[in-house]
């Protein structure tokens, strides 16, 4: 079983070796690695795309990982729509509360560089990575 869930802001901290990296590569390098959803890994890739990376080179990066990547299916969907009014106090978006839907489904902690979801409770351990 994986050791946690990964925001996009984790994942990128660690591909681009930003604060709070060794937190993430812990996670990743930990027994079965770490799980990421479909929708921030888009988030990812398209943040590092943004930032002139080539398709190629975001391969390179992440597919060596050993990161799971979770299908965003409706009952997640519906998961994170029913999350809106726990988290819109904290300006989270549909992607951030993706994370935490997924996070809630697999009973994992859930890793990210945004200290805004610290001040959640949602009955899930959120670990700010710096």
């Amino acid at each position: 079983m994986s050791s946690a869930v990964l925001d996009a802001s984790a994942l990128l901290a660690l591909v681009l070796n930003e604060p709070g990296r060794s937190v993430v590569a812990a996670a990743v390098g930990a027994g079965a690695g770490a799980v990421i959803g479909t929708v921030n890994l888009s988030e990812v890739v398209a943040k590092l795309r943004e930032n002139g990376a080539t398709e190629a080179a975001i391969h390179l990066a992440l597919d060596p990982l050993a990161i799971t990547v979770a299908n965003f299916d409706t009952d997640l969907a519906y998961a994170a729509g029913f999350l809106r009014p726990a988290t819109r106090a904290v300006g989270l978006s549909m992607s951030d509360r993706a994370c935490l839907a997924l996070a809630q489904r697999l009973s994992l902690p859930v890793l990210t560089a945004d200290r805004a979801w610290a001040s959640l409770s949602l009955g899930i351990t959120i670990t700010v990575i710096r």
